[in-house]
């Protein structure tokens, strides 16, 4: 059972790694106090006790899913991508966009803060 996200990773090739590994160094930079685990065997980067954001490979792309908030605000950036509720891929030929996954991760962040507040009034 995989544990870790090095567990994860190690079912790919070096290339499909590398790429993996860049998603998770943006997120870690952008948001230092999240912590990672493996949920619905993928990774996944959790917020004050809340999923962040997961990500996962898959033949042909990688998955990230930040949740249909993030989507929705970020339609017009994503209109290159394939989207559906809550995912978005990029195909395994394309490079990974670090402002991208800057400001997906961010608007997260600020969807849990936001919903942290109003529960928490």
């Amino acid at each position: 059972m995989m544990k870790t996200f090095e567990d994860y990773f190690s079912q790919f090739d070096e290339e499909l790694i590398d790429k993996l590994e860049t998603i998770r160094s943006e997120i870690k930079k952008e948001i230092p106090e999240a912590t990672e685990c493996i949920k619905y065997l993928m990774p996944t980067f959790v917020y004050e006790t809340k999923n962040l954001i997961h990500f996962a490979a898959f033949t042909n792309h990688i998955g990230l899913y930040p949740g249909p908030e993030a989507v929705a605000f970020l339609e017009r950036e994503l209109s290159n991508y394939k989207t559906s509720k809550g995912a978005i891929q990029i195909p395994l030929e394309d490079d990974i966009h670090l402002d991208l996954i800057k400001k997906i991760v961010q608007h997260a962040k600020e969807r849990i803060l936001k919903t942290t507040k109003t529960t928490n009034k």
